[in-house]
């Protein structure tokens, strides 16, 4: 049985969303057809406003509605620790643990349809926060795919003669995890990165 046509296009939009499948954007569509007008207009204006006023932060590239950000603007940071991430939400799920360095956010903006491209990096703006906070590691925290360690061991090459120390996250077995259904990789690095207990 098919969508109205309209209803059919919601879906379409809906599923362009990451981590969203025709089958959630389906449910999605469904359940904005059973709210009030009201509430699908503030819906509508909620991403629209959103999308008019949140910027990237002129010093990290974190999402924002105030430049600079509120964790450039923070005195209390520790300025000689800079963590560079892939995306925005990367700062949220590391700052949830408490870290108190600066940041610098990739926004993928080097991601090709096949494959990377490295020099889209904006070094510049890098080096230059580099020199004004006298930064003395970068913690590279891409995600652990061939791209991010691509991307990590790049990184290290163009800032090693800054006298900078360059450190990557440690890959490791997931809390509650069980090793038989563990990769390869993820396994090794285990191995490799065990520390005595």
């Amino acid at each position: 049985m098919r969508l109205a046509a309209p209803l059919e296009k919601l879906v379409d939009e809906l599923a362009k969303l990451p981590g969203i499948g025709p089958k959630t954007a389906q449910r999605l569509a469904l359940h904005i057809m059973r709210i009030s007008p009201q509430e699908a207009t503030e819906l509508a204006n909620t991403i629209i406003e959103a999308k008019n006023k949140v910027i990237h932060c002129s010093i990290c590239g974190y999402l924002t509605d105030s430049d600079p950000c509120v964790v450039c603007s923070d005195p209390d940071r520790d300025d000689s620790l800079l963590c560079l991430v892939e995306e925005s939400q990367d700062v949220i799920a590391i700052d949830r643990t408490g870290f108190r360095g600066r940041y610098f956010v990739l926004n993928n903006n080097f991601q090709l349809i096949n494959g990377l491209d490295l020099q889209k990096i904006d070094f510049p703006k890098i080096f230059d926060i580099l020199e004004k906070r006298q930064v003395r590691e970068i913690i590279v925290a891409t995600n652990p795919t061939i791209d991010g360690e691509v991307i990590a061991r790049y990184i290290a090459e163009v800032t090693r003669p800054q006298g900078i120390k360059v450190s990557k996250l440690a890959y490791g077995l997931p809390v509650g995890g069980d090793i038989e259904y563990i990769d390869e990789i993820t396994l090794r690095r285990s191995l490799d990165g065990r520390n005595e207990i």
